[in-house]
């Protein structure tokens, strides 16, 4: 009789996993994996959706504010902002030279076009149905008056580094009126500033510059002439136009842009820069002294009556989430700072 076989102790050990343990370890590994993948796309997502949703706060607060600030300080003078306005030029309808509104705004839906601006499908061209608003002031940097005669036409300045050219359009000011007009000679050398008729596009149409202005105009009206004194000021013009574009980086896209006044006179330049990308539509209502609600652009009889505008933007991702954008509407009322002091 043969004695039993033994085997050494762990050898079933050694004969390793069995397919069905095998299959078992694979489909939990799998399990795990996949659970691992679907965290890190969902949390992916969540990073895509704050991200682009940051994106559109921090863009629409960046065109709003800028904007809004602009919005407030529009209409002003550096002198008083209740004082009148008598605006002598031969033109007063042409890009920065219709002051005495100091904000007008052009409905999209109604197809104003603003002067400034193409409306097209081109880089930095305005986009058709949105609305868009110019806004006008005096700007800083202004020189002080010495002594002005008005029948020669003639300012005296405290400064030969007034910074004043011939055919710049500007405004003069105390806290009784203002008046805008074209300089017809700045002479750094006698520190004068001449406002003379005859010369210039699109040119005075006559020395006096009191308010109200004579209708027709007359070139040297007898008798009837302002004179200012010291300490009054005068300021070039600062103007601008916001509205929104086709970005400049991507045609599919849209901006809020704005166009800013460099030179005026006989040959007026001006600059635009893409100010917020995002900026799908902007949207403008006014509010006129002694009126109860807000009003489109075209239903305005008075802009120099505007006292606050309500701004509506929509803001719009660039990316696609969920297979779509993501889009936010910004909605402020801004008040007109020198129509309500």
């Amino acid at each position: 009789m043969k004695p039993a076989r033994s085997f050494p102790c762990g050898a079933r050990a050694s004969r390793g996993f069995s397919l069905i343990e095998l299959m078992i370890a694979l489909v939990l590994g799998l399990l795990v994996v996949g659970a691992a993948i679907g965290i890190f796309l969902s949390n992916r997502q969540v990073f895509r959706a704050t991200d682009n949703l940051s994106f559109v706060q921090e863009n629409g607060r960046v065109a709003f504010e800028l904007l809004a600030r602009e919005l407030r300080q529009t209409a002003g003078s550096p002198c008083s902002a209740s004082a009148p306005v008598v605006n002598v030029l031969n033109n007063t309808t042409a890009w920065g030279t219709d002051w005495g509104d100091g904000i007008r705004g052009y409905d999209g839906q109604a197809g104003q076009a603003l002067p400034s601006v193409t409306t097209g499908t081109a880089a930095r061209q305005r986009i058709a149905g949105t609305d868009a608003v110019e806004l006008r002031s005096g700007a800083s940097g202004d020189v002080t008056v010495v002594d002005h005669t008005p029948n020669s036409a003639q300012f005296k300045v405290n400064t030969n580094a007034h910074g004043l050219a011939d055919g710049d359009i500007v405004m003069v000011c105390d806290f009784i009126q203002a008046a805008i007009f074209q300089v017809t000679n700045a002479n750094s050398s006698n520190v004068t500033i001449v406002h003379n008729t005859g010369t210039g596009t699109p040119g005075n149409c006559t020395k006096s510059l009191k308010y109200p202005r004579l209708v027709p105009c007359v070139v040297n009206p007898s008798g009837y002439f302002y004179t200012y004194g010291p300490n009054s000021v005068i300021a070039k013009l600062k103007a601008t136009a916001w509205y929104v574009g086709v970005s400049s980086s991507d045609p599919s896209r849209r901006s809020l842009y704005q166009v800013m006044l460099t030179s005026s006179g006989a040959t007026p330049a001006s600059t635009v820069q893409e100010v917020a990308e995002g900026v799908q539509d902007m949207q403008l209502q006014y509010l006129s002294m002694g009126g109860t609600d807000y009003q489109d652009a075209t239903a305005v009889a008075n802009w120099g009556r505007v006292t606050a505008v309500r701004v509506v933007l929509t803001m719009q991702s660039n990316e696609r989430i969920d297979g779509a954008p993501v889009v936010r509407t910004i909605a402020h009322t801004v008040t007109i700072r020198n129509r309500n002091s």
